[in-house]
């Protein structure tokens, strides 16, 4: 077969591929090649390992139906490297546990109030490991970007250290690597695999709770890898004091380090979060329809992705561009479930009925504790679930200036970070307000 028509064949597999699985479709399958297509076999040439693992891991069954579908035949899918010679970083990117996802780099993450530090210090591990903050440990509700972070500083580490052995894993594959070394006999092996490397990374450390055996053998793990200078880095739902059944001593260990909390994006944050995963994913959109989603999908991250997904797939399926009208309609349905459209107003209302004060007092220049914390907390949730200026915020409570607004929220959100009962009640009011409306 000539080459011309080969490159044809896959240049409409790769677009049949787009329509299958629009989840997983990327801008960078345009750097994708056909390295041999004969014999019922296609192998597809990756510009990089990770690229390669996150293709193979995803994207298989949906390149298999594709290549089935244009040239009629039964057809096995395999992706390798580009070129002769794979680079040299590929074995150590080829170690046990999940592949590193190809979009999770820094330069992908979007930096906002809500997630300062934690790119920060994640920054900061990946140049210097062992040495600035150990361990680091991440947490948050979940789909806010932590694993985005874990991924993105093992890149970094990859490219700067050469021949760094870094082990990245969830929390549930180090308990069942653990409990399989037990059943081998071969506990000897796990400890030394886990023990000697340079960088540890542990997504979900919460599901260390309520296992006896396995919080035992990581805090020999840790105090091993501590004690050797070696980077610890953790991510969990909630602070280590907060993780149920957890062993006290593991708890002061996780918090020897650096603790950092990610919150859920503000709208300004959103509508950038919107704009990078559509230009990954080569979907051209207007900054109308990012604002939309933005405004319309506020619980976190992922649901941001589902909604292009989504508003992609309509598109593509329709054979329609992608305007405002269409996205609306898209995700007609999806809004009807998730949270409504929140005013200054939902918040008011919320908030002095959980405080059991009137607007008029939120509105007036009393001072007092009772009345100044429930306007700060106003102005803090107007802040993070609404789009308003601070200055329309401060002017629906009481004409207060723009710097007053930023006050309150910086106040707002040290008490949280310091206080876990007050970071509880943000959350249960934030939840309030966003419940779906019942009329």
């Amino acid at each position: 077969m000539a080459v011309h028509e080969v490159e044809g064949i896959f240049a409409d597999i790769l677009d049949r591929a787009r329509v299958l699985d629009p989840a997983n479709t990327r801008k960078w399958f345009d750097k994708l090649t056909v390295l041999r297509l004969d014999g019922g076999s296609l192998t597809i040439g990756c510009p990089d390992e990770p690229t390669a693992q996150f293709l193979h891991t995803n994207c298989k069954g949906s390149f298999t139906r594709a290549g089935q579908q244009v040239t009629g035949h039964l057809i096995t899918v395999d992706f390798d490297v580009d070129g002769a010679k794979k680079p040299a970083t590929a074995s150590k990117q080829s170690l046990p546990g999940p592949a590193l996802h190809p979009d999770y780099t820094f330069d992908n993450f979007v930096v906002g109030p809500s997630n300062r530090l934690a790119h920060a210090s994640c920054v900061a591990v990946s140049q210097s490991p062992g040495n600035t903050y150990n361990p680091l440990f991440i947490y948050g509700s979940s789909g806010l970007g932590k694993t985005h972070l874990l991924h993105a500083v093992c890149f970094e580490a990859y490219g700067k250290f050469n021949g760094a052995v870094i082990q990245f894993l969830s929390c549930e594959d180090f308990v069942n690597r653990f409990i399989s070394a037990i059943e081998a006999g071969n506990l000897p092996g796990f400890q030394s695999q886990f023990r000697t490397v340079d960088m540890l990374v542990i997504d979900d450390i919460q599901f260390l709770r309520e296992r006896e055996h396995s919080q035992e053998e990581f805090f020999h793990t840790f105090n091993a890898l501590y004690n050797n200078g070696k980077q610890i880095i953790l991510s969990g739902d909630s602070p280590p004091g907060k993780i149920p059944s957890l062993e006290e001593r593991l708890i002061s260990r996780f918090n020897w380090g650096l603790v950092a909390r990610i919150d859920p994006p503000s709208y300004e944050t959103r509508v950038a979060i919107v704009q990078k995963k559509a230009r990954l994913r080569g979907i051209k959109i207007s900054d109308d329809i990012a604002e939309y989603i933005a405004r319309k999908v506020q619980a976190n991250i992922r649901e941001l992705e589902g909604a292009l997904t989504t508003i992609y797939a309509v598109a593509t399926t329709t054979g329609k561009d992608i305007t405002l009208e269409l996205a609306q309609t898209a995700l007609e349905g999806q809004i009807k479930l998730a949270a409504r459209h929140v005013s200054i107003t939902d918040i008011i209302e919320v908030v002095t009925r959980h405080f059991d004060v009137r607007l008029t007092d939120l509105q007036s220049k009393k001072r007092s504790q009772s009345i100044t914390m429930p306007r700060q907390i106003c102005m803090y949730l107007a802040r993070s679930l609404t789009k308003h200026s601070l200055e329309e915020i401060g002017g629906h409570l009481g004409g207060r200036d723009h710097t007053t607004v930023m006050h309150a929220c910086n106040k707002i959100t040290l008490a949280k970070d310091a206080d876990p009962q007050m970071s509880a009640l943000l959350d249960e009011l934030a939840r309030q307000i966003t419940k779906p409306s019942q009329v």
